[in-house]
């Protein structure tokens, strides 16, 4: 079988690794607490690197591997991380040596049929896996704009670039739960993640959605054109920081 993807985040590599949201502490120690040890965590389709950067700062060793080469060039650099271009299904990892796998964000990609038992592969016996994903963020009801900001934030969301989500986006909307899960799940906590942007910094985060790329691609045309003028309106000045959140859905497991 064939290790071929579908890479929809090379292309806008750098943007991807600047305007992403980042994941709290709460998050990295609700996955590393039934850990028996940190000797060495697995981060599989790692992106950026910004799982495996918060990752190494708990474990003595992390491997990060992604498929795209021009993420792992765009990756953050760190002296306990080794970035390696693989698949999610055919990593070189000894086996019975990881204490600790993680997927931020890309479960949904991957041939669960061939990750699952390379993940059981390399796993220590007790070794846990953990998986997280985020769906659509918003302006807490805290915020005097929220209730002008999220309608346009949704709409673009489902129907100016709703179109053009690829099918996997369906496991992103039930949270995984739509995805098998084969281990012995651990009950995890809520996790949120927040961050203070700009509406320029918002629209360059949009821009990054592999809904927005398909969108340039096959219209040629700009996305956020469709909603600029009522974002603008509803953000008020462009510089102005506002808190957005994301629910992050997080699964454990146990081999």
């Amino acid at each position: 079988m064939s290790d071929a993807f579908d890479d929809h985040f090379s292309g806008h590599a750098a943007d991807y690794a600047r305007f992403r949201p980042t994941y709290p502490d709460a998050l990295f120690d609700a996955i590393t607490a039934p850990c028996r040890a940190l000797d060495l965590v697995w981060d599989c389709g790692t992106g950026n690197g910004q799982a495996a950067i918060a990752l190494a700062r708990r474990a003595k060793r992390v491997i990060a591997t992604d498929a795209s080469a021009e993420q792992i060039k765009h990756a953050l650099p760190h002296a306990r991380v080794e970035y390696h271009v693989a698949p999610a299904a055919n990593v070189s990892i000894a086996d019975n040596t990881v204490d600790l796998v993680t997927v931020a964000q890309a479960l949904h990609w991957f041939d669960l049929d061939r990750f699952y038992p390379e993940a059981r592969r390399v796993l220590r016996p007790g070794g846990v896996i953990a998986v997280w994903t985020y769906s659509l963020f918003h302006v807490p009801e805290g915020d005097a704009e929220a209730s002008a900001i999220n309608p346009v934030l949704r709409r673009y969301y489902e129907d100016v670039v709703g179109p053009y989500w690829p099918p996997e986006r369906r496991h992103i909307e039930t949270g995984y739960q739509s995805l098998p899960f084969p281990f012995d799940e651990i009950e995890a906590p809520e996790v949120e993640l927040r961050m203070d942007w700009t509406l320029a910094e918002t629209v360059g985060y949009l821009r990054t959605w592999s809904a927005s790329q398909r969108y340039r691609a096959e219209r040629e045309a700009d996305p956020i054109a469709e909603i600029e003028e009522d974002l603008r309106r509803a953000w008020g000045e462009a510089d102005r920081v506002r808190t957005l959140r994301w629910p992050a859905p997080l699964r454990i497991g146990r081999t």
